[in-house]
């Protein structure tokens, strides 16, 4: 390979980047933007509160149902035709809801969108995994979960300015247009990684031979339990911020809606900061159950000042709900790196698919342990989550451990001119063993 040849192959891994943050983006645009437009959703189709959470709910079911087989098919046939094929539907489905008719069409539609749209999780994630190497691939994987507040944000921003001018309709319409440029995107511009060198894809099988597939390996399971843990304290912040800043604090909405914004925004550049500083360390575990450590201790202070009525509250639940939003990337990373490059697909929909439930669920019960005692205690109680993950997750700490020290051997032991541009794969998009 010319040096001409291997300055464009290095470039390229940044527009794979870019490609897969934008799918992922742009799916997440509809999750996270979705509730902007309860108003006109409630209006149009004259529904219940119920009945527009059971909107939300049909995109949440079509995405945990299918994450998994998406991921597997990634694993099989490569990233661009699973990304092209799952955001065009994507698209196609919320065409058929923004034409619907009826409330049983359009829940029908927004589980075709989830479907669909969750095939960009996992295609994604193996996609950036494979042009990048370890020792940048967490904070090409903190880009790309970045990606996903950031379309939520952009969307809750959009969303109601577009529904007022031209209603339900008009919004339906951009969230598809943005799935369907996403989707060309996808199809003009990822590529597979280039293929590694014979004897280091001979060794990279080597180290997982004998290894289950990912929804067999416990490692996966584990990691997956932890972050499920993790995220049920991201989920109560994010979904009772701006309650609890009106309700407790007695801030106006505006205030309080802006305060949720900032904090999203701030959560979304730490995910690149904790990937870089992963990076760095050449270890994700350990920065993961600190972070679990700083959420568990930030979580029971605002316990403890809430329930003693000081505004000093304030300060400590808005850093507490940035470190929430902090640890995603690293696990997300950490899946792909377990389970290795080539069944990485399925083990980033595996994680995606637990933490979803954890999503699904961790708001709810925070909202009815509010509702029944105090705010002081919902704080108290999600405090215990991620104390609890800091112990799930400590056996893999040693076993990222054990996989660095036979990567590191691995590394001593290659082959004589293992250094030429035959090794450009290896050493620069990603192909040390996982």
């Amino acid at each position: 390979m010319s040096g001409e040849e291997r300055a464009h192959t290095l470039r390229y891994r940044w527009v794979v980047l870019a490609v897969g943050a934008l799918g992922a983006g742009a799916f997440n645009s509809l999750r996270m933007g979705l509730p902007a437009i309860s108003p006109e959703l409630r209006s149009t189709y004259a529904l219940s509160l119920p009945e527009v959470g059971l909107a939300f709910t049909a995109l949440s079911v079509g995405v945990l149902v299918t994450l998994v087989p998406w991921g597997l098919l990634s694993d099989r046939i490569g990233e661009r035709p699973v990304m092209t094929v799952g955001l065009t539907g994507t698209a196609g489905a919320l065409l058929l809801a923004a034409s619907a008719r009826s409330f049983g069409a359009l829940l029908a539609a927004f589980t075709l969108a989830g479907m669909f749209g969750a095939s960009a999780t996992g295609a994604s994630g193996r996609a950036v995994m494979g042009w990048f190497p370890r020792r940048e691939r967490g904070f090409a994987l903190g880009i790309r979960q970045m990606a996903l507040p950031l379309g939520g944000a952009i969307a809750a921003v959009t969303l109601p300015a577009l529904a007022h001018h031209g209603g339900l309709e008009l919004a339906l319409h951009a969230l598809a247009g943005a799935c369907a440029g996403a989707a060309v995107a996808a199809a003009i511009w990822l590529r597979p990684a280039p293929p590694l060198p014979a004897w280091q894809a001979a060794r990279i099988a080597a180290a997982h031979a004998g290894e289950p597939p990912p929804t067999r390996d416990p490692r996966a399971w584990r990691l997956g339990a932890g972050s499920a843990l993790l995220v049920t304290a991201q989920a109560a912040l994010i979904g009772f911020l701006v309650l609890y800043l009106v309700d407790v604090e007695g801030l106006a909405p505006g205030p309080a809606a802006a305060a949720l914004a900032a904090t999203q925004f701030a959560g979304a550049m730490s995910r690149i900061v904790a990937g870089r500083s992963s990076d760095r360390a050449g270890a994700r575990l350990p920065l993961l159950r600190r972070i679990a450590r700083r959420n568990a201790l930030l979580l029971a202070a605002v316990a403890a000042l809430v329930a003693l009525g000081t505004p000093l509250a304030i300060p400590l639940a808005l850093a507490a709900t940035v470190s929430t939003m902090s640890w995603n990337g690293l696990a997300f990373t950490a899946a792909g790196e377990i389970s290795g490059r080539d069944r990485a697909g399925v083990a980033m929909s595996l994680q995606n698919t637990i933490v979803a439930l954890g999503t699904t669920v961790a708001p709810a019960v925070f909202g009815l342990v509010v509702a029944s005692t105090s705010w002081a205690l919902g704080f108290a109680l999600v405090a215990v989550a991620p104390a609890l993950a800091v112990v799930v997750l400590a056996p893999l700490e040693g076993d990222e451990t054990a996989r660095n020290a036979r990567r590191e051997r691995a590394r001593r032991s290659r082959p004589p001119g293992g250094d030429g541009p035959e090794r450009l794969s290896t050493t620069t998009l990603g192909g040390s063993p996982a």
